[in-house]
């Protein structure tokens, strides 16, 4: 993944065409196209494909399994279109490796400590261990919540220079120049993207808020 406008839209409606209409508008401000579950099982691996024409897309399945049902995932879809693959790391080593080999030549991200205030119950706990596995794993990066920017610094320590990537940015309260200052390499900004009456212009406006500091890696 180039990170050249430091940003990922999140597209996580259910709406399919509202989803290739959002697509559209904000390709030339971001660097890749998120797909999640809510979309992919509205309109299925399709749509994968289909956003795939328009660049990079990181299928955001979280993929939590077994290694060898986590490799069956990835390779769906990779198959599909995608050029990354979100994955989680409680399941083990073994389970994010599989992950990594199955997307070859593609990448695999690994969260690390999810962006919602759930999200330091459990996972945030063990989100440094996480981020050493994923770097120990072969992983391409991590996905660490942009809502705790004094946490990515911590994680920028740990994982050298593979790639960070800060969901929680807009609706959930994160700002994009804390993440990246802090030592993201791009935000993932869904709801203030594809709620937003025009999608592009939102994006375009977000974009403006991204410091200009060079991207690391």
């Amino acid at each position: 993944m180039r990170t050249k406008h430091r940003m990922i839209a999140a597209i996580d409606t259910r709406d399919v065409d509202r989803a290739r209409l959002v697509a559209e508008a904000v390709r030339d401000h971001v660097d890749a196209i998120k797909v999640n579950w809510p979309l992919v099982l509205a309109g299925g691996l399709s749509v994968v494909k289909e956003f795939s024409r328009l660049g990079y897309v990181l299928c955001d399945l979280k993929v939590a399994d077994i290694p060898n049902t986590n490799r069956l995932i990835v390779e769906q879809a990779m198959a599909a279109g995608a050029s990354g693959v979100i994955c989680h790391a409680f399941v083990g080593e073994d389970s994010v490796r599989a992950c990594v080999e199955a997307a070859q030549p593609g990448e695999v991200f690994v969260v690390t400590e999810m962006s919602h205030p759930g999200g330091q119950e459990f996972t945030a706990r063990h989100a440094e261990d996480f981020a050493r596995l994923a770097v120990r794993a072969g992983a391409a990066g991590i996905i660490a919540p942009a809502t705790r920017p004094e946490r990515v610094k911590v994680w920028r320590g740990l994982v050298g220079s593979k790639r960070i990537l800060a969901p929680g940015v807009g609706a959930q309260g994160g700002r994009p120049a804390d993440a990246i200052l802090a030592g993201a390499d791009a935000v993932i900004v869904g709801r203030a993207i594809y709620e937003a009456a025009d999608p592009g212009a939102a994006a375009e406006a977000i974009e403006k808020e991204i410091p200009r500091a060079p991207a690391a890696r």
